[in-house]
């Protein structure tokens, strides 16, 4: 068995470009033995401000197309829907961390049905009862779901945070080896990443020779 590779991966789940990434580092924890990945908080919109207009908001997600058209993106639709937009990042971080808490299997569920829940379906993830109904949707008890109202949750998704700033995140997507400081900023390609490990294999077992 491979020596384990574990990359740390801010993301928000308001970025478009972190939903194309988390596909492509899903599948490259799939496909690389010992590759495994940690998802971080990076806050796009950390508080709420002025009420967003609609039609600006929904002028800005016909910009999704940009993503969409990767070669091996995710799916995303312009927003058509009378919710949102989300007023901020943290309640959909908060419930993520609360799915942590149950169980890595139940994170990855509910992570993923963020992500399509915002880009695809034009669901506010940022109001309580779009969270509950998600929540609901992948199988999760209903009692962790009140896990997301702990103080140390909302810690953590600060500290996280400010982790990625001080390693040098300027936006997200951003990545980085666990046992390293600097990140790399993009969603990069999936035989990019099938590279990196690639070369982190390579500088391994060079070190140990």
């Amino acid at each position: 068995m491979p020596e384990t590779i574990r990359l740390v991966a801010y993301s928000d789940y308001l970025c478009p470009w972190c939903y194309n990434a988390s596909r492509r580092l899903h599948r490259l924890a799939e496909e690389l033995p010992g590759v495994e990945i940690e998802w971080k908080s990076y806050l796009l919109r950390p508080s709420p401000g002025r009420g967003r207009d609609p039609e600006r908001f929904r002028a800005y997600t016909q910009s999704w197309q940009r993503p969409a058209a990767e070669p091996d993106a995710a799916r995303f639709r312009p927003w058509a829907s009378e919710e949102g937009p989300p007023s901020h990042s943290i309640p959909a971080h908060l419930a993520a961390k609360a799915a942590a808490r149950v169980g890595p299997a139940e994170f990855r569920r509910f992570h993923d049905r963020l992500l399509q829940a915002y880009f695809e379906q034009s669901r506010d993830i940022s109001s309580d009862a779009v969270l509950a109904e998600l929540w609901a949707d992948v199988g999760l008890p209903d009692e962790a779901l009140g896990g997301r109202e702990d103080p140390e949750i909302l810690r953590q998704v600060l500290a996280e945070h400010d982790e990625a700033i001080e390693m040098g995140a300027t936006g997200v997507p951003s990545v980085r080896l666990a046992d390293r400081d600097a990140v790399i900023t993009g969603a990069l390609a999936y035989e990019s990443y099938v590279q990196w490990i690639e070369r982190e294999r390579a500088r391994r077992e060079a070190r140990a020779s």
